[in-house]
């Protein structure tokens, strides 16, 4: 099943009417290189049931008066749960007659781009076994032969275009690479660099905004949560156990149907919830029942174990 990105449900929002509620999504896919263009698929109920393909039927030859012998492909059951995400933002009469409407619809926006922060953290980070509550990322649902090391150093490795290649061999149908600054920082440098290369170009977002390619994959940063911390900083553990954590990883994902999408049940809600009884302020309610789903067992790849100097070949 094919989803719609958060963009076209602004739009969508926009042509029944609601204004404000068509704003505050928009405002929320602008926040975040992921979530302008990560589609989702609206479900009904609390959970997403899907079976996720794992081996392929067996195909065969036969002899002319001979039979097939009968084949099945194997999928894995697979129940998605919807977490409940969003916030509420309050500001005082007093500011907002001394100061004015605006003050409020600032402090919106900010309410607004924390949240896509953090959904953005957890799309990466999350773990429901010591979060129950939020939903499990790509850290956690990566593994087996989607796990590639960067090199075998207990201190990690530089970034070779050798293995960033293997990574995005990895994933079926690779669609983006998603990475921090400074890695996009590195590949822009190496391609720049007659010994290194590396197929970098650049173009621009919906929004206007510049975006880097590599191989014909834009490049998603993922920058800083709620809190100004970086998502992918370089402070994860290498390959080799025990050693220093000082890494990073790039993810390669196939963000399509067939591979990973976010799941929610309808269109996030924003309400303006008015001024409050038990205290002079107006309140304004952000929520959304969402979470992902990964339809494909090789629809994501980790690099890991990469530090931060120079990209090698």
């Amino acid at each position: 099943m094919a989803g719609i990105t958060l963009i076209e449900a602004a739009k969508r929002v926009l042509a029944g009417g609601e204004v404000f509620r068509a704003g505050v999504i928009q405002t929320f896919a602008e926040k975040s290189d992921l979530l302008r263009v990560l589609p989702f698929i609206d479900i009904p109920g609390g959970s997403y049931r899907y079976n996720q393909e794992q081996a392929l039927p067996g195909i065969g030859f036969r002899g002319v008066n001979g039979s097939y012998t009968p084949s099945t492909g194997i999928l894995n059951p697979v129940v998605e749960p919807l977490v409940i995400a969003g916030g509420e933002l309050d500001v005082d009469n007093f500011i907002l007659q001394t100061m004015g409407q605006g003050v409020r619809t600032g402090e919106e926006a900010r309410k607004i781009k924390a949240l896509a922060h953090n959904w953005t953290l957890k799309f990466i980070k999350g773990d429901s076994t010591t979060t129950p509550a939020e939903f499990d990322g790509l850290q956690q649902r990566v593994t087996g032969n989607q796990l590639i090391a960067a090199g075998t150093t207990n201190t990690g490795d530089a970034l070779s275009l050798a293995k960033l290649d293997e990574a995005i061999d990895a994933v079926a149908s690779p669609t983006h690479l998603l990475m921090n600054k400074a890695m996009r920082r590195r590949l822009s440098t190496a391609a720049r660099t007659t010994t290194v290369g590396g197929n970098l170009v650049w173009d621009k977002d919906e929004f206007g905004r510049q975006v880097a390619l590599y191989n014909d994959l834009p490049i998603l940063i993922v920058d800083e949560d709620n809190t100004g911390t970086q998502i992918l900083p370089f402070t994860e553990a290498p390959s080799v156990a025990g050693g220093t954590s000082v890494s990073t990883s790039i993810y390669v994902a196939s963000l399509q149907e067939e591979g990973v999408q976010g799941i929610q049940n309808g269109i996030m809600q924003a309400e303006d919830l008015g001024s409050l009884q038990t205290q002079p302020c107006k309140r304004t309610r952000v929520e959304w029942y969402c979470g992902i789903v990964v339809l494909h067992p090789k629809a994501a790849a980790r690099l890991y174990g990469i530090i931060n100097s120079a990209v090698l070949v």
